[in-house]
């Protein structure tokens, strides 16, 4: 394990190398997620032109008036479309809202689709176009680059390869941007993210423009997680961990403030959370419920847990 505290796999030896290869790639991406529930992603395919144009895209539109930002902020959405202003989201735990506004684009499909009634139109910012443009083109690579991931992950489990590529296709998935301001006066109990896990399957997250990434591991201490620029950090959660019966983990992770003297510097953010679509069931895998490790959740559909679990944290009423 590299001094950045989180395994790395190289996901071109799955998409691209040898039997022996994909194997060796399988076995390690199983083992990390099992055992630490994050890892470090190299040669993921996802350009870094594209990732460079969203956060440019992204700290312009942050850039903008409160004003005008608020403009983009839909009433009844639960965030899932467009701006989210300061302090809205908090940790499910807790009350303190985190420190943060973000914006989100999510799945688009045709006009006929039978899925469109579930997918709001993205909102578009007229005075930053290219956020939408980059977005879309970012979250399609995405979407790629996790449905890779899923079916390794799908054959570490020993299930069929496409098992997650049926329910990932045209799935709720939310690509957020996030900014963190300045820090202009002592907090007095927040940080930046409260510790939290992920509500959706996998988390990929580029590089932020700033530290503070922690995990908590499995000895209760606080770790940093310190990527390579060229690296997107990938992380479990909870409907994977669900759905395997608590075998994967969906790891506590939080993002701390800075130092002091760091407090002037704002801090950007990009992760893609890759969802199902509602229906797809979270019951536990029949093979994951064993005696040494009895069933531990209910049975729910994606779309049930998610409207839980966005009322816990305050998007939703």
């Amino acid at each position: 394990m590299k001094e950045k505290g989180i395994p790395t796999v190289d996901l071109s030896k799955f998409a691209n190398g040898t039997p022996e290869e994909k194997e060796v790639f399988v076995r390690d991406l199983g083992k990390a997620f099992h055992e630490v529930g994050f890892v470090a992603v190299i040669n993921h395919g996802i350009p870094k032109s594209l990732i460079d144009g969203f956060y440019a895209a992204s700290k312009a539109f942050f850039a903008l008036p409160e004003a005008i930002k608020k403009q983009y902020e839909i009433v009844g959405m639960a965030g899932q479309r467009g701006y989210t202003s300061f302090g809205k989201e908090h940790a499910k735990q807790s009350q303190v809202a985190d420190l943060k506004e973000f914006f989100q684009i999510g799945q688009e499909v045709s006009a006929d689709h039978p899925l469109k009634s579930q997918y709001p139109d993205n909102v578009q910012v007229k005075e930053t176009p290219e956020m939408s443009d980059k977005g879309r083109e970012l979250y399609l690579a995405f979407e790629k680059a996790g449905g890779q991931l899923l079916e390794a992950i799908a054959l570490h489990l020993k299930l069929d390869r496409d098992y997650f590529n049926n329910y990932i296709r045209n799935g709720n998935s939310i690509l957020r941007s996030i900014h963190y301001p300045p820090i202009t006066h002592e907090p007095a109990s927040a940080i930046r993210a409260e510790q939290h896990e992920d509500i959706n399957l996998i988390t990929l997250l580029v590089g932020a423009s700033a530290g503070g990434l922690q995990l908590l591991n499995s000895k209760n201490e606080w770790m940093p997680i310190l990527p390579e620029a060229d690296e997107i950090v990938i992380n479990v959660g909870d409907m994977l961990q669900r759905l395997t019966n608590n075998y994967l983990k969906s790891t506590t992770h939080r993002v701390v403030n800075p130092p002091r003297e760091e407090w002037h510097l704002p801090r950007l953010s990009i992760p893609f959370f890759l969802h199902p679509v509602s229906d797809m069931r979270l019951d536990c895998l029949p093979f994951c419920v064993t005696a040494d490790n009895p069933l531990h959740y209910e049975p729910i559909s994606a779309g049930e847990y998610l409207d839980e679990r966005l009322r816990e944290i305050g998007l939703k009423n």
